[in-house]
C-alpha cells in the first residue's frame, strides 16, 4: 500500500515517518520545495526528540521518500495547517484555504478505490467540505468516496511515542472508509486503540480536548491574576489546593500557544457563539494574559530605559514551536510600551524572531537588567541560579 502525506510539518513529517516504520510505503509531499530538498538532503526542520534517528532508518529501509510533485496512491493524509483570521469584525474565523487546496491537488489524481484521511484539526463540518472539493476535482460522487477524519492528538517533544501509543478517533463518512483507516492505524499503533465514530463527532472531538485544557489552564491564570491582586503566591495555593485528592489545578503561565489549544476553542465558538460563553470566556482571559504581566513588568522596573530579557519564546518548554506563542506577544506588548526587549530562545536559530532580538543566554544575562521567564527550558532550570542574582517576574513558577 503506498500512502502520500502531504503536508510535512510538525505532524506531517512525524507521521509519514511512522507510517514507514510501520511496513508503508511512504511519499512525504510539500509544496515547499525547500523542505523536500531539505528532507532528501538527509535533515529535518523541526526539532523533535529522536525523529532525525527514526528519519534516517525509514530513509535506510527504503520506505520513505519525498516529492515536490503530488502522484497517484492509495491512501492520501492530509497534515496542512489550519490557522484562524479575524474577520472586519474581530471575529475568529477558520481559514481552511490548504484544506480546500490539498483536497484540490488529490482530487485530481484521486481513484475511486482511494483513501483521504484528513489530520488536520478543523472545524465542524470539514471533512464533508473536503468530501465536496475531492468530487468535484475527480468527478467522483460523494457518497462512494472514502473519506475519513483521524484528528491527531499528539504533543511536541514526545510525539514518537504517542503516535505509536495513544488511543485515535476515526471518523469516517462510510462504514467502509471507517474500516480502511482503523486498519492503518491498528498496524501503527503499539497500546493504542482505535475508536471509530462518523466525522462530525470526530471533529468536534479533537476541538473538545483542546478545549477542555484552554478552559482549565484559563482558571488557572484567572487565579494568578486574583492571588496578584490579593498578595498570595499563586504557585503555593495551587501547590496547596493540589493537596486536596480530586483537585487538579494546572500552572499558570503567560499565556495558551501552539497551533492547538490556543486555535481550536475558536472552531467552536465561530460557529455556536450564543452557546460557546464559557468557552469564550477561557479564551480572553488566556489571550489577556501577556498584556497583564507586561503591565507587571513594566510597573517592576527600576526605570523605563532598563532592558528587559525574556527567557524563552517558543509555545512550550524544550520546543521550537513559536505558533501562536504568548511569549511573543508579551515581547511585543514591551516594545509597544518603549522597552527595550532581548529574548534567549535557544530552540529559534535565528538572531531576530519576529521583530524581537534572540541572543544566547550568556548574552541576555549580560545585556539585561530585569528578567521575565515565561518557559521552563532546561537551560534556564539549569541555571536558575544564575538567574536568581538579577530582577526577575517568574510567569511560570520555575524559580519556586
Amino acid at each position: 500500500m503506498k500512502i502520500t502525506v502531504m503536508g510535512l510539518g510538525y505532524i506531517g513529517l512525524p507521521t509519514a515517518i511512522t507510517l514507514a516504520e510501520a511496513g508503508f510505503e511512504v511519499c512525504g509531499f510539500d509544496v515547499n520545495e525547500k523542505t523536500i530538498e531539505t528532507l532528501k538532503g538527509g535533515h529535518i526542520h523541526i526539532v523533535e526528540p529522536g525523529l532525525q534517528e527514526a528519519f534516517e532508518t525509514a530513509v535506510a529501509h527504503g520506505h520513505l521518500h519525498f516529492s515536490a510533485e503530488l502522484s497517484k496512491s492509495d491512501v492520501f493524509y492530509i497534515a496542512v495547517p489550519t490557522p484562524f483570521y479575524q474577520d472586519e469584525s474581530g471575529t475568529h474565523k477558520a481559514d481552511l484555504r490548504f484544506v480546500e487546496s490539498a483536497g484540490r491537488m488529490a482530487g485530481k489524481v484521486l481513484e475511486p478505490k482511494n483513501l483521504v484521511i484528513l489530520e488536520s484539526t478543523v472545524p465542524p463540518r470539514t471533512t464533508e467540505m473536503l468530501a465536496r472539493v475531492l468530487s468535484e476535482e475527480s468527478g467522483i460522487a460523494m457518497d462512494e468516496l472514502h473519506v475519513a477524519h483521524c484528528p491527531e492528538r499528539v504533543i511536541p517533544g514526545n510525539m514518537m511515542f504517542e503516535l505509536k501509543n495513544n488511543d485515535r478517533i476515526v471518523g469516517a463518512r462510510t462504514p467502509e472508509a471507517a474500516e480502511m483507516a482503523a486498519a492503518i492505524y491498528e498496524k501503527v499503533l503499539e497500546k493504542g486503540i482505535v475508536h471509530k465514530t462518523d466525522d462530525l463527532t470526530a471533529e468536534m472531538c479533537k476541538l473538545t480536548e483542546n478545549t477542555f485544557r484552554d478552559v482549565n489552564i484559563a482558571y488557572a491564570n484567572e487565579l494568578s491574576v486574583i492571588c496578584d491582586k490579593m498578595g498570595i503566591d499563586v504557585f503555593e495555593l495551587i501547590r496547596l489546593a493540589n493537596c486536596h485528592p480530586r483537585v487538579n489545578i494546572l500552572t499558570p503561565g503567560v499565556g495558551v500557544g501552539g497551533h492547538c489549544i490556543a486555535v481550536d476553542p475558536w472552531f467552536i465558538y465561530e460557529q455556536f457563539p450564543e452557546e460557546a460563553k464559557v468557552i469564550h470566556a477561557s479564551r480572553v482571559r488566556n489571550e489577556n494574559k501577556p498584556r497583564f504581566v507586561a503591565d507587571k513588568v513594566v510597573s517592576s522596573l527600576a526605570k523605563v530605559t532598563d532592558t528587559v530579557g525574556v527567557l524563552g519564546l517558543s509555545y512550550k518548554p524544550d520546543v521550537d514551536d513559536l505558533r501562536e506563542s504568548p511569549s511573543i506577544e508579551l515581547c511585543h506588548i514591551l516594545q509597544e510600551k518603549g522597552v527595550r526587549v532581548v529574548a534567549c530562545e535557544p530552540f529559534a536559530e535565528a538572531s531576530e524572531v519576529q521583530g524581537i532580538p534572540n541572543v544566547s543566554f550568556e548574552q541576555v544575562m549580560r545585556e539585561a537588567d530585569y528578567l521575565v521567564i515565561t518557559l521552563g527550558h532546561s537551560i534556564f532550570k539549569n541555571n536558575k541560579e544564575l538567574i536568581s542574582e538579577k530582577s526577575y517576574y517568574d510567569c511560570v513558577g520555575m524559580m519556586e
